[in-house]
């Protein structure tokens, strides 16, 4: 199936306005919670005692499955909390309501509204909003990458850097206890050869990143299709070389999300395939 560029600017407008209603609803209950005490007595775990979604992420999801159904009511839906709907059209949103749960409930100001949108199992438009500096990264394919912040856009580019030695990784970490282990193991061979590491808690802002710049690359093992969806799209659009699995795979299987600056790549790749990096981490912690 393949869309007109008015119709992939329509995916990506439509990205936009429903993930800005989404932060916004959220911004609104974070507050009305926080005046009724410790955010976090308002969460749940799923898949383990620290992973946590919370009736934010729930009221999200719900907003935006309901404003898709009724912009795109032939279009199918995956969401991180359960909602899930058939495609007609060929069109399938991905989303995460609240990427990066753990920040939301300690106040830390890093965890997004990620909407992609699907044909054929290829991501081709999606947006990421960083709900609390309300910045907004968005993209379709063929387009290009933009920022909109502060009411100014910017064309999102990835940096030049060439260098290993010289550059800035982005990464995370599983829920999994085992996993986990098994990811600070992998960092400790990538560490000593990059500049250094930042773990900032939320994969689509992580991916924004590499198409800003302000990261020079970033993987991770075992993150899910709604936590990488609408930033792969991003960073592609924005010159970055990515490579992730399947959005049919779930992030049980711990394989590898991987997004880097062009020129970097190749040495980058190089040195992460020598760690080993590209070997799923399939581990059931």
């Amino acid at each position: 199936m393949t869309l007109t560029p008015l119709e992939l600017t329509h995916l990506r407008t439509t990205a936009v306005e429903v993930a800005t209603l989404a932060a916004e609803r959220i911004r609104t209950k974070r507050a009305e919670l926080a005046t009724a005490g410790d955010i976090r007595d308002f969460s749940t775990t799923k898949s383990t005692d620290v992973d946590p979604v919370t009736i934010v992420d729930t009221l999200a999801e719900d907003l935006i499955a309901d404003e898709l159904q009724r912009r795109r009511p032939a279009d199918g839906m995956i969401g991180e909390e359960g909602h899930a709907r058939a495609s007609i059209s060929g069109v399938s949103w991905i989303v995460d309501p609240i990427d990066g749960t753990v920040n939301f409930l300690y106040g830390i100001g890093e965890y997004a509204v990620s909407i992609g949108a699907a044909i054929d199992g290829r991501v081709v438009a999606g947006a990421v909003i960083n709900v609390a500096t309300s910045a907004v990264y968005s993209a379709a394919k063929g387009q290009g990458a933009t920022l909109v912040r502060h009411g100014a856009t910017v064309a999102l580019r990835a940096n030049h850097l060439t260098e290993p030695s010289q550059a800035l990784l982005a990464t995370g970490f599983a829920y999994a206890s085992e996993r986990r282990r098994a990811q600070a193991e992998l960092l400790t061979q990538i560490l000593p050869q990059v500049r250094d590491i930042r773990r900032m808690g939320a994969a689509a802002l992580d991916l924004c990143r590499v198409a800003e710049g302000t990261v020079d690359a970033y993987y991770e093992h075992g993150i899910n299709s709604w936590d990488y969806a609408a930033g792969i799209i991003i960073a592609a659009e924005a010159g970055a070389i990515v490579r992730a699995p399947d959005l049919s795979t779930p992030g049980q299987a711990g394989e590898i999300t991987y997004v880097s600056a062009p020129l970097l790549a190749p040495s980058l790749t190089h040195m992460l395939e020598e760690a080993g990096a590209f070997t799923p981490l399939d581990l059931q912690g």
